[in-house]
């Protein structure tokens, strides 16, 4: 059985486990227009002819400020007996009562088993308790599987950054994608 708890401290093991990344048949491709009158912004699915692969390595600068947000007491451990199995790291904005989730992974041994879900719900619950009235999330326009999850538990796509992470992002092939869920 799963339970959900808050967590105490970040196990450096734990995040480094959880944290490895995602494969994507598929990405949404960012197109921008802009002229005096009107800018738009599209996001259109489109399938890959090979699977984009990300991977992600915690550096020791990330781990502190992570375990810095831990101590905050807003984040949750989904446990399969003393295993953590899933992991959501948020920290609360007070200026504008919104909880930022820096990074939330579901072991790939627990996905598709309602874990995240689970997860999710509980972390909507600490943050209405904590007075907030937004939860926001980043991922990637490669992400797809990331960003259909954070639709299925009631986010929905609220801003794009063509710049976020580099200069190139467009032509480099990763756009940042926010999601919001309102509380």
């Amino acid at each position: 059985m799963i339970e959900i708890r808050t967590l105490q401290r970040l196990e450096v093991d734990d995040i480094r486990r959880l944290n490895v990344g995602y494969i994507s048949p598929v990405k949404y491709v960012v197109k921008k227009s802009e002229s005096h009158q009107q800018t738009l912004i599209s996001l259109d699915l489109v399938p890959l002819d090979q699977p984009y692969v990300k991977q992600w390595e915690t550096d020791d600068e990330e781990l502190a400020r992570l375990q810095r947000v831990v101590t905050e007491g807003l984040s949750l451990g989904a446990f399969d007996s003393a295993q953590m199995v899933g992991i959501a790291i948020a920290q609360a904005y007070r200026w504008n009562r919104s909880l930022w989730v820096w990074d939330f992974h579901i072991a790939r041994t627990h996905q598709r088993q309602g874990i995240g879900k689970q997860l999710m719900e509980a972390l909507a619950d600490k943050a209405r308790q904590a007075g907030l009235r937004v939860m926001v999330c980043e991922t990637q326009n490669t992400n797809v599987s990331a960003i259909t999850f954070y639709r299925r538990v009631g986010y929905e796509i609220d801003g794009v950054d063509l710049s976020y992470y580099t200069n190139r992002d467009m032509t480099d092939f990763e756009v940042a994608i926010f999601m919001k869920r309102k509380l």
